[in-house]
């Protein structure tokens, strides 16, 4: 057995296993029972192999983008898609309106995959779309730790006033997180008159997904709102409990 492999693969799991909060290098070392000083050499190279990255503001290693690479993007969708389409389906028949299952990549929301029931007038939205932009992209965000929201502004700024009039400041955008994180939902009404409801899902207790739907909002009043939102967050919900399995 190569010793310092196993060493290596460990350090890999311990920063996998929470990938949003940075791992300090003496955290490392101690929970791991690892010399300080080999636990830095193997770290270092695995930085310079863009396995581990540093952490933007932080002190501390969090997983690089080959080690993403390696953890299966595409086996992973699958997955979700899988357990999502039949609840979405049932949503979109019960509701009688197109749903879709979205997920953040940088500082787009991405849809994967989509239920649409025809409506003489449908609401439509493009497959990748500003995430500040969408009710998916926000509740998303808003679900994520702190630390991934301040690097997330760091990196991509804050929303315009034209895009996100509530989050134009830090301090407005931090209550609006708050806010969406006090609902468990997210509620867009964009400036054509179409109404955006995104619900989460979760797999181990971190939300990777949501589930949306844009409607008309000539089309609903505030009855037939709270049920989309109701029966948003129970599919949403039902989701997320097939990826616990």
């Amino acid at each position: 057995m190569i010793q310092v492999i196993h060493r290596a693969i460990d350090i890999l799991e311990y920063v996998s296993n929470d990938p949003e909060r940075p791992k300090a290098l003496g955290d490392i070392a101690g929970d791991l029972n690892l010399n300080l000083s080999t636990c830095a050499n193997i770290v270092k190279t695995l930085l310079n192999r863009a396995y581990l990255e540093k952490s933007e503001g932080q002190k501390g290693y969090l997983p690089g983008r080959k080690l993403i690479d390696l953890s299966g993007e595409t086996v992973y969708q699958q997955e979700l898609i899988e357990a999502a389409d039949e609840e979405m389906l049932k949503l979109a028949n019960l509701l009688k309106e197109s749903v879709l299952l979205a997920v953040l990549n940088g500082n787009k929301r991405i849809v994967l995959h989509q239920h649409v029931y025809n409506n003489m007038v449908q609401a439509t939205t493009e497959p990748e779309k500003l995430a500040y932009d969408s009710s998916s992209g926000r509740l998303i965000i808003s679900l994520k730790k702190d630390d991934f929201i301040a690097k997330y502004i760091l990196k991509y700024g804050l929303p315009p006033a034209n895009v996100w009039s509530d989050a134009t400041t830090r301090k407005k955008m931090l209550m609006a997180i708050d806010k969406i994180r006090e609902q468990g939902y997210s509620v867009f009404v964009c400036t054509d008159q179409i109404i955006g409801v995104a619900a989460p899902i979760f797999k181990n207790d971190v939300c990777i997904a949501a589930i949306s739907l844009y409607i008309p909002s000539f089309r609903i009043d505030e009855a037939q709102k709270e049920k989309i939102i109701k029966e948003t967050i129970n599919t949403a919900k039902a989701i997320s409990d097939k990826l616990k399995k």
